[in-house]
């Protein structure tokens, strides 16, 4: 007997022309999937849940959080209104700055378009100015400095300087890693500067897997950019973008290293892809792997070291974003789960408390673990056990980013990683990086530079 049809009304975009229009999540059975039709461009059905745990079963209901200044009033609505707006329902716990629009890959997966004919770079007095509204906007939140490439900048190094003398408390670096591996001493560089942490492109443990995704063999260099950096003292998170049939059979390989890395690789961050840019033919059901996926991929590759059941949803976005959970690394290689599932519920938490909550968790987990001298020979067991977690915390966590099929507004509402534009506003990443079927934006290139008004 067939599973019954349940709805959940939401709203979402048209992949084709981009206008706001009603969207349904349908459920049925361990699937659901995102359906929504324009008048003028015809229906479409995306999956967005597969699997366990079941869609109902992950809902985390937050009370809405108003961010504390915005610099958008309410006119089109949402997403149309970015800056962010009074509709909006959550806190910045990421701000991204792209400092650069240059690349040293041509990766054909990319948020930003990199490569190709591009701008020129701000110079470091704009981005002082940038930095600076950030700071006022969104508080104490923390930095990524995006692109693009950053590291193609040889003044990467003086604008990690300058987001601490704005007072970020955490500053990272979102890397494919190649100047970090190729180039000595870089990495000591950015960790003099103030760098706390690099978010590390990595795909996988097979030097294929590079070649489909990134159009070349990386796999050394990225292993020579996780021993700089951990050398150098800077936090590593390992983020592999999840592709469907080209690197979904490693995820169990990528934790494996994650490990065998620890406590210098401080997590890793699985992202399914989402099609951004020219997509005239709507990517098919088998071109997709939800989160509850990558959760069953993670506990079936493993060997037992993760279950399904270990991961949760987040504090900060919107349920349907993302997963986490935080593991022990035992000195034989096998992990330890330390989430706890109390804060899985059905009672509505403050979003604000969800996001300075991750904010927290962020700076302490995701920097360099902390050196202990002259620590005491542990007594028994458990002093064993206290003194490595201050050290070998692994955070293993995914988050599923939305394109135009995929688009939930409900979700976007609650996005707590924010993209400053070059004209200072905050905008929810999604909604920066959105583009229609034909490649048209809605956001990227169309905000001018005026952050110092």
């Amino acid at each position: 007997m067939a599973s019954k049809l349940e709805f959940e009304h939401t709203q979402s975009v048209c992949p084709v022309c981009l206008r706001r229009i009603p969207a349904t999540r349908q459920l049925v059975g361990n699937e659901t999937r995102l359906v929504k039709t324009c008048p003028e461009h015809g229906t479409f059905s995306t999956p967005v849940w597969r699997g366990i745990p079941e869609f109902h079963s992950w809902r985390r209901p937050k009370s809405p959080s108003a961010p504390p200044v915005m610099d958008h009033d309410v006119s089109k609505g949402c997403p149309f209104d970015c800056g962010l707006c009074p509709e909006h329902r959550q806190h910045t716990c990421t701000t991204l700055v792209e400092i650069t629009w240059r690349c040293d890959l041509g990766c054909p997966v990319c948020f930003a378009s990199a490569g190709g004919k591009v701008p020129a770079d701000p110079n470091l007095a704009e981005l002082d100015a940038l930095l600076g509204k950030v700071r006022r906007t969104a508080g104490d939140c923390n930095l990524q400095l995006s692109g693009g490439e950053p590291a193609v900048r040889d003044d990467l190094p003086q604008i990690a300087e300058c987001a601490k003398a704005h007072g970020f408390p955490f500053v990272q670096v979102n890397s494919n890693g190649l100047r970090m591996a190729n180039e000595p001493g870089f990495a000591q560089r950015l960790a003099s500067a103030g760098v706390d942490s690099v978010f590390l492109q990595f795909d996988g443990t097979e030097d294929a897997i590079y070649s489909r995704i990134r159009g070349r063999a990386l796999y050394e260099t990225k292993l020579r950019a996780i021993e700089n950096l951990c050398a150098a003292g800077i936090g590593v998170v390992l983020v592999p973008t999840v592709v469907p049939g080209v690197n979904d059979h490693n995820l169990g390989e990528m934790l494996k290293l994650a490990i065998a890395h620890a406590p210098g690789v401080r997590g890793i961050h699985f992202q399914p892809v989402s099609y951004f840019g020219r997509y005239p033919k709507a990517p098919s059901d088998v071109e997709r792997i939800t989160l509850p996926e990558v959760m069953a991929g993670l506990e079936a590759q493993s060997n037992g070291l993760v279950s399904t059941a270990d991961f949760l949803p987040p504090a900060c976005e919107h349920e349907l974003c993302s997963f986490h959970a935080n593991y022990l690394v035992l000195e034989d290689g096998t992990l330890h789960r330390l989430s706890s599932k109390s804060n899985c519920c059905c009672t509505p938490h403050p979003a604000a408390e969800g996001a300075e909550q991750s904010r927290a968790f962020v700076r302490r987990q995701w920097a360099a673990a902390p050196e202990l001298k002259n620590q005491p020979e542990p007594e028994d067991d458990l002093d064993r056990f206290i003194q490595r977690a201050k050290t070998h915390i692994l955070a293993v966590s995914g988050m599923a980013f939305q394109d135009a099929w995929t688009l939930d507004l409900e979700r976007l509402k609650g996005c707590c990683i924010h993209v400053a534009a070059p004209d200072g506003r905050l905008i929810p990443f999604c909604a920066y990086n959105l583009t229609a079927a034909d490649g048209r934006t809605l956001y990227r290139g169309k905000c001018h530079a005026q952050a110092s008004a």
